[in-house]
């Protein structure tokens, strides 16, 4: 009998449940869809060592911090059902029932709509995996070649887990409900709104404005500071703090900026009187007052978690398409190693008495040569090779770099872009490399030879066009450099953002190498800093297999490990250390792997926060609609037209929907100018088309719940205008 009751009672009350099944069913789909990854990569032909487990350990434990946040918002949705249904669970008890068998019927009754979220979200979770594999392979860039339905057991073990915490939460919600509160309150909860408390509209102004006052200030000096990233290693501590304050200051300005904005807002539309007393805009104002003064912390919560939703998307995005664009331009061979020199010389004793010497070599080390002797058949494998030789800038029997990228700065009046305090050119001096090593290098590249007279240079960099454009500043600034007593001007005004990568990485390793004469070089006696190895395989040859082949050697002779196996010369002597060995098919598979589980991952967070703040403003404006219901049959009573009343709720809902998010939005506009001005020292990006399409999708969800919410609206507000007032 019970369960029959909560059967008809969910179906009689499905309108106020709608937004509570809708919001559930679209957690269940997401949390479904987005823990079958583990399938997805395999489906997908994602080949990364790792990258699975890595997906599958990060995504289950976002699901969980993520459902938490879903339930959190699933007991505020039950404060909207539960005071539109006291009178209904008070007249239970009337009628005879008792407390226990009215919270059986609520049992019964959420776990009927959990049910239904349940099914309808696994349903809309495996339908939406599917279409995922198509975008998980775009994401990691591979190609589908068995593509197969697919459930995931693991994934909905999950989902189920979550869905059954959120059920427990809610249901211990309504038990409480039911168990604490009076007969007498439950059967006049119809009559009992929640109190709003009025404010001074002086007050309320200037607390806003301080507010206002105190988002500015803290633009502004995160506009100054910048992130605590880009801070000196001396003053990281210091910066960190700074930032905390900044962060403070934002949010403690978000808060203000709504708890004073209802006072602020009546009060200059009190002041505009043809626009205050034309049709129902007091009325619309005077609600919007209210509602604000009793949402406002909610507010201010929310536009903070739409800031976090879209600078987590946006930022994610552009270090994606950083790394994206980083990756052509920094991949010039299918095979890189290189080689690291001592800077200094000294004896060292080891623990079992053997001395070694570590000195600086005089000439470049044959790397070539000393793989050949290790079995590498260049001959056979290689249409290309060559060695690129980069010195440092100090010059022979001296301590302090020739070359300083500050005093260049310093004369060409060029700014230093942020986050390049500490760079390595910053404090060990800008390296150097010979003409004809540079011109040997760029025929490897199949490029133009590079032209130089005995009184010029060039500067060369592979991070993209923050650090072009400081140089290109400097270039064509014509800043001298002076050497061994000779004055060198620049040989032209721009830097070639394509010939500068020296060695295979993912963001660029050259932040600035100038081109030097060979006769300059030689003269200023500047010591080796690396030598890289470039090797392209020849046409039609098993990259795989040769790639293969140079990570055996690595891993059996120290080779490119970048562990600091050692380099010895004939006599016993160290020269240096094997650095880091790399292939361009390694490199694309590791950045593709990275940008597809941060695109995933931010995606992820994203959107089920946005869904989540749109759920939280629709429930609001629904309960507050249902208590101002008596209000609005007021106004139709004494003449106003339908028409009027729907526009005046159109209006505060779009208010209380978008305001939020513009306010979140400038939050995420003024933080992303800092992000990306950090990201673009690793490259150009073009987001605007990635950004773009998540953003509409966002965008089409939130605009959704808001279209759903006007909707249920209008239907509360003819329902209560169609009852007449019988008080």
């Amino acid at each position: 009998m019970l369960c029959k009751l909560a059967w008809g009672n969910v179906r009689r009350a499905s309108r106020d449940y709608l937004i509570y099944l809708l919001t559930l069913a679209l957690g269940v789909t997401v949390f479904y869809a987005f823990n079958t990854i583990s399938l997805q990569v395999d489906i997908a032909g994602i080949k990364t060592a790792g990258m699975r487990e890595v997906m599958s350990e990060l995504l289950s434990g976002l699901t969980i911090f993520l459902a938490a946040v879903m339930g959190i918002l699933m007991v505020y949705a039950n404060n909207f059902i539960m005071k539109r249904r006291k009178r209904e669970f008070g007249l239970y008890q009337v009628l005879g029932m008792t407390r226990g068998q009215v919270a059986r019927i609520m049992a019964y009754e959420t776990f009927i709509v959990s049910g239904a979220a349940l099914v309808l979200g696994i349903i809309c979770g495996i339908a939406l995996s599917q279409l995922m594999v198509f975008f998980t392979a775009s994401l990691f860039k591979t190609q589908i070649s068995n593509f197969h339905f697919f459930i995931s057991p693991s994934a909905l073990f999950i989902t189920i887990e979550c869905l059954v915490a959120i059920f427990v939460v809610a249901l211990l919600f309504n038990l409480r409900v039911v168990a604490r509160v009076k007969l007498v309150d439950l059967m006049g909860a119809e009559r009992r709104h929640e109190s709003i408390k009025t404010r001074n509209p002086l007050l309320s102004g200037i607390v806003c404005l301080v507010g206002l006052a105190l988002i500015i200030w803290a633009y502004c000096r995160l506009l100054h500071d910048g992130l605590p990233l880009t801070a000196p290693v001396d003053q990281i501590d210091f910066a960190t703090r700074r930032f905390g304050i900044t962060t403070l200051m934002v949010t403690a300005g978000t808060v203000a900026f709504f708890f004073g904005l209802s006072g602020l807002l009546l009060k200059l539309l009190q002041t505009m009187r043809k626009v205050y007393w034309r049709g129902l805009n007091m009325f619309t104002v005077r609600q919007l007052a209210a509602k604000i003064n009793t949402i406002s912390m909610s507010m201010a919560i929310i536009a903070m978690i739409l800031f976090f939703a879209i600078t987590s998307v946006t930022c994610g995005m552009s270090i994606v398409s950083a790394m994206n664009a980083s990756l052509l331009r920094c991949t010039p061979a299918d095979f890189s190693c290189n080689v690291m020199y001592n800077n200094s010389e000294f004896v060292d004793s080891g623990e079992d008495g053997e001395i070694t010497k570590y000195v600086m070599p005089s000439e470049p080390y044959d790397v070539q040569a000393a793989l050949e002797e290790q079995g590498v058949d260049f001959a056979k494998i290689a249409k290309g090779v060559q060695q690129v030789d980069i010195y440092s800038s100090v010059p022979a029997g001296e301590e302090d770099p020739s070359i300083m990228l500050d005093d260049l700065i310093r004369r060409s009046k060029t700014t230093l872009p942020a986050g390049m305090d500490e760079a390595t050119v910053m404090y060990q001096g800008i390296p150097v490399v010979r003409l004809s090593d540079y011109n040997k290098y760029l025929a490897f590249r199949g490029f133009d030879q590079l032209h130089l007279a005995d009184n010029q240079y060039l500067i060369t960099c592979d991070m993209g066009d923050t650090l072009d454009d400081m140089f290109n500043s400097i270039l064509s600034a014509g800043t001298t450099i002076t050497l061994g007593g000779k004055t060198l001007v620049p040989g032209a005004d721009k830097v070639d953002p394509q010939a500068g990568a020296f060695c295979n990485s993912a963001m660029g390793l050259n932040s600035g190498t100038v081109v030097l004469p060979d006769a300059v070089v030689n003269q200023m006696g500047f010591a080796l800093q690396n030598s890289s190895l470039l090797v392209n395989y020849k046409d039609g040859a098993d990259a795989q297999k040769i790639d293969a082949e140079f990570a055996d050697l690595a891993s059996t002779n120290g080779i490119g490990t970048g562990v600091g196996a050692n380099i010895s010369q004939d006599d016993g002597s160290n020269i240096g250390f094997w650095g880091e060995s790399i292939n361009r098919n390694e490199m694309i598979e590791q950045v593709d792997g990275m940008n597809g589980m941060i695109s995933y991952l931010c995606i992820y967070i994203g959107f089920v926060l946005v869904i989540a703040c749109a759920a939280i403003i629709s429930i609001q404006q629904l309960s507050s609609v249902a208590d101002s219901s008596k209000s609005v049959r007021v106004l139709s009573e004494v003449g106003c037209d339908r028409l009027a009343i729907d526009h005046s709720i159109l209006l505060q809902q779009a208010v209380l929907f978008f305001f939020p998010l513009g306010v979140g939005l400038a939050h995420s506009l003024v933080a992303l100018r800092v992000i990306i001005s950090l990201v673009l020292l690793f490259g150009g990006f073009d987001i605007g088309g990635t950004v773009g399409l998540i953003c509409v999708v966002f965008l089409i969800a939130y605009g959704g719940y808001f279209a759903l919410t006007y909707g249920m609206s209008k239907c509360i507000v003819r329902g209560a205008v169609r009852v007449r007032h019988t008080e």
